[in-house]
C-alpha cells in the first residue's frame, strides 16, 4: 500500500453573514483552512446552501436592522435553532444570546439559541478597544503550537451569565480599574454549547486561523452526523471571492501594521 496518499477531506461550504461588519476578514481566514468553500450569505438560498455560518463583528443594531429589512431574521433564527453550526464574533455573540443588557432604546432583534446574558458594550466605547493574550481552549490548542492566542476587543460585549451546559472557552481577568467599575474579577468572553459558539473578541483581525479551524471542525462533525451538507443546489459563488486578499479591510482603522503576523 502506498504511503503518504491520505484521502483529502471533502470540501465543505461555510457561510459568512455579509450584511455589515468584518465579514471579509472572516472569509480571508476561512480560505486558508483546507477543504473549505466560502460563501457570502445575504439571501435565504445562500443560507440554505451552507453547512455552517459565521456572524461577524460589526454594529449589532445596524446588522439586525438590515437583516430585518431583507427578511432574513426568521431564516437565521431557524438556522440557529435547527442545530446548524453557528459562530458569532462580537456583534455575532450578541445576536446569539438569549438576553442582552445595555441595548439602545427599543432594543434589537436577537436570534437566541445560546443560554447567555451579555452586556452589549461591557468594555466601553471604540476608544477603549484593546488587545491581550488569553489561554487557548483545547479545541484551539489542537491546531497550533502555542497555548494562548491574541484576543482583539473592539467595543466588545462580555458574558455576564451562562446557563447550564454552556461551556466556557475563554475568560478575561479584569484590570483593577475594571474590577472597581463592574464589581467582579473576570468575565466570560468565549462560550460554546453544542454547535453554537460565540466569542467577544475578533480572531478574524489576526493571522491566527486556529479559531476558524476549530469552527470548521464543528461544521464537519455536524455535517457527518447529519448525513452531509443539505442537498439543495447552491447558488453560484461570487466572482470576487478569488480577489479577497486585494480587498480593503472592512474596519479601516486597523491597517497592515495592526494585522501583524502571529508566531504560532
Amino acid at each position: 500500500m502506498a504511503t503518504g496518499d491520505a484521502t483529502p477531506a471533502p470540501r465543505i461550504r461555510v457561510g459568512v453573514l455579509a450584511l455589515q461588519g468584518s465579514f471579509r476578514e472572516h472569509m480571508t481566514l476561512l480560505q486558508k483552512v483546507p477543504g473549505v468553500e466560502v460563501v457570502e450569505v445575504r439571501t435565504k438560498d445562500e443560507l440554505e446552501s451552507v453547512a455552517g455560518l459565521i456572524i461577524p463583528g460589526g454594529e449589532s443594531t445596524t446588522m439586525a436592522l438590515v437583516a430585518e429589512r431583507w427578511g432574513l431574521i426568521p431564516e437565521l433564527r431557524s438556522f440557529a435553532k435547527a442545530g446548524k453550526p453557528v459562530w458569532g464574533t462580537c456583534a455575532g455573540m450578541i445576536f446569539l444570546a438569549e438576553g442582552a443588557e445595555g441595548q439602545k432604546e427599543g432594543g434589537q432583534t436577537l436570534l437566541g439559541g445560546l443560554d447567555i446574558t451579555v452586556s452589549r458594550n461591557f468594555f466601553g466605547a471604540q476608544i477603549n478597544s484593546f488587545e491581550t493574550r488569553l489561554p487557548a481552549p483545547e479545541c484551539v490548542k489542537s491546531h497550533g503550537s502555542t497555548d494562548d492566542f491574541r484576543a482583539v476587543f473592539i467595543r466588545a460585549p462580555a458574558v455576564l451569565a451562562a446557563g447550564p451546559g454552556v461551556e466556557v472557552l475563554a475568560e478575561y481577568a479584569l484590570t483593577p480599574e475594571e474590577r472597581a467599575k463592574h464589581g467582579r474579577d473576570k468575565v466570560i468572553v468565549g462560550v460554546r454549547k453544542g454547535v453554537l459558539m460565540a466569542t467577544a473578541f475578533h480572531p478574524e483581525l489576526t493571522t491566527d486561523i486556529r479559531w476558524h479551524q476549530a469552527f470548521v471542525d464543528m461544521v464537519r462533525a455536524h455535517a457527518g452526523e447529519a448525513g452531509g451538507v443539505p442537498g439543495k443546489a447552491p447558488p453560484p459563488l461570487y466572482e470576487n471571492l478569488g480577489r479577497l486578499p486585494n480587498r480593503p479591510p472592512d474596519m479601516p482603522i486597523y491597517g497592515q501594521e495592526f494585522l501583524k503576523r502571529e508566531d504560532l
